[in-house]
């Protein structure tokens, strides 16, 4: 049965992405054509993600309050994905997703605080047999329940160059490991200090070979009024207009925190403007990919719900923009076929002319990319095999499965259909339309869509406690697995 699954991943991987396995043949002709640059060398990658930065706040993503010029002008000579999801919108999930190109009831991480196996091919890995550097600066949350003990060399998924820890979300007095059990401290603000560390890889792998950094900063996740001080004076609580879909009951609330949040956002803009700077320096910016993206959103009480887990697009939907001038050129274009996490792994290895493990469950979508394929009618999975934290069920959490296409969302949870909109006629999701007369037709659809994924992914949505169960997890009365320092 496991060989039958992976074949069948295998066969559905490849009639995905279908012209994509030509891409790096063409790409010699496509620069030409084009008047691109081509790369002189393999390609670098450097992979920059925050912690719970939605997608709507941005200044490219529409949201004039922010204050992103630096991300902004990235986007301008990026593909933009304006539809890439979480599938599961919640930190260690989408880590484990992000590292294997697996869904989550494959690698088994579908809660927080438990830690991730070594049965796949991880991102580093494939990057490590291609002859490249690998480095991993920042948060990893991938280690289990102890978030602050150390983690072997073992348990990096292949990183060689490490100064990174378990998690925390105290920014200013923050902490990390390197190649040994002592615990160092980053200077002030830790995404800053980080974004230095970032600096000097580049720097000191400028003549080198080639090299695959991470950069996982925490901000803008909360707490939220701790960025520094020349950020937070840029945002007042009474200038914040909040979303239409904010109930009035929450509107001071989330006006305090949104202006937090956009302070840690104007923070990392500035640690985005650094790298950029650091590339072009090193003469590395034609010859480099360089990602930008978020682990989840954040609800910042939009439906009157806070954090993420959920289903609205505030929590499952991300920036992703992707940098490569030397293969896609320097002008910026948009995608708005939804991407989701799995497809990370195997479209930037495609991007890299890496082979792809046999183990990623992901598409590559490196032909779309260049140009050599055609975006596909796609919908991405959502998912929460099992509510815990803030959405347990005491809290109105539920498992549900969904999937977001360029124009739908549809949910259903454990009874039966839930959630129905029209994101193009509705775009802050007020008007749930399922099991209403007239879209009876729509419905239908939507849940044929969502039986091929469960099938194509093996997911039979079972009750959260049978995938507990299955992985021997220990979790208290709300569902969560406790975690210690």
């Amino acid at each position: 049965m496991k060989k039958a699954n992976i074949r069948r991943r295998q066969f559905l991987r490849a009639a995905t992405v279908g012209a994509a396995s030509i891409v790096l043949n063409q790409k010699v002709s496509l620069a030409r054509r084009s008047g691109r640059k081509r790369a002189s060398r393999k390609p670098n990658l450097v992979f920059i993600f925050a912690d719970q930065w939605r997608a709507q706040d941005t200044g490219c993503g529409g949201n004039t309050q922010v204050r992103t010029p630096n991300l902004d002008e990235l986007a301008a000579e990026s593909v933009n994905f304006s539809n890439a999801v979480s599938g599961c919108p919640v930190c260690s999930p989408y880590r484990a997703s992000l590292l294997t190109g697996r869904y989550p009831l494959t690698h088994g991480v579908f809660l927080n605080d438990v830690c991730l196996n070594t049965d796949a091919v991880s991102i580093a890995q494939a990057y490590n047999n291609a002859g490249y550097e690998t480095g991993y600066i920042g948060k990893w949350h991938l280690d289990g329940r102890q978030r602050t003990a150390f983690i072997p060399k073992e348990r990096r998924q292949g990183f060689k160059f490490w100064k990174a820890f378990g998690c925390t979300h105290n920014y200013n007095n923050s902490f990390y490991y390197a190649d040994v059990n002592i615990k160092l401290k980053w200077n002030g603000y830790d995404a800053i200090a980080q974004t230095r560390e970032a600096q000097r890889y580049i720097r000191e792998h400028t003549d080198g070979g080639p090299f695959a950094l991470f950069l996982s900063w925490g901000p803008p996740h909360a707490p939220y009024q701790t960025a520094p001080e020349k950020y937070r004076k840029q945002f007042s609580q009474a200038q914040i207009k909040l979303r239409p879909n904010v109930p009035k009951r929450l509107e001071a609330q989330a006006a305090k925190a949104l202006a937090g949040y956009y302070a840690h956002i104007a923070a990392l803009d500035d640690c985005i403007g650094e790298i950029l700077q650091t590339l072009n320096k090193s003469g590395l910016g034609n010859d480099t990919i360089l990602v930008f993206t978020s682990d989840h959103g954040d609800m910042l009480y939009s439906q009157g719900e806070q954090k993420k887990q959920r289903p609205w697009d505030e929590s499952i939907r991300v920036p992703l923009l992707v940098h490569y001038p030397a293969a896609l050129g320097s002008g910026g274009r948009t995608i708005d076929m939804p991407i989701n996490t799995p497809d990370i792994v195997p479209t930037l290895l495609g991007l890299s002319g890496i082979e792809i493990p046999d183990t990623v469950e992901g598409a590559d979508y490196s032909g779309i990319l260049t140009g050599t394929g055609k975006p596909s009618k796609n919908a991405a999975l959502i998912s929460c095999p099992s509510p815990f934290g803030q959405w347990q069920r005491a809290r109105g959490g539920r498992e549900y499965r969904g999937v977001r296409t360029r124009r739908y969302t549809y949910v259903r949870d454990l009874k039966g259909p839930w959630l129905l909109y029209d994101n193009k006629q509705d775009p802050y999701q007020l008007n749930n339309l399922c099991n209403k007369s007239g879209h009876s037709e729509l419905q239908k659809k939507m849940e044929s869509i969502l039986s091929q994924k469960l099938k194509q992914t093996n997911d039979e949505f079972l009750p959260g406690a049978e995938y507990i169960k299955k992985w021997g997890y220990v979790v208290d009365s709300s569902g969560t697995v406790r975690y210690s320092s």
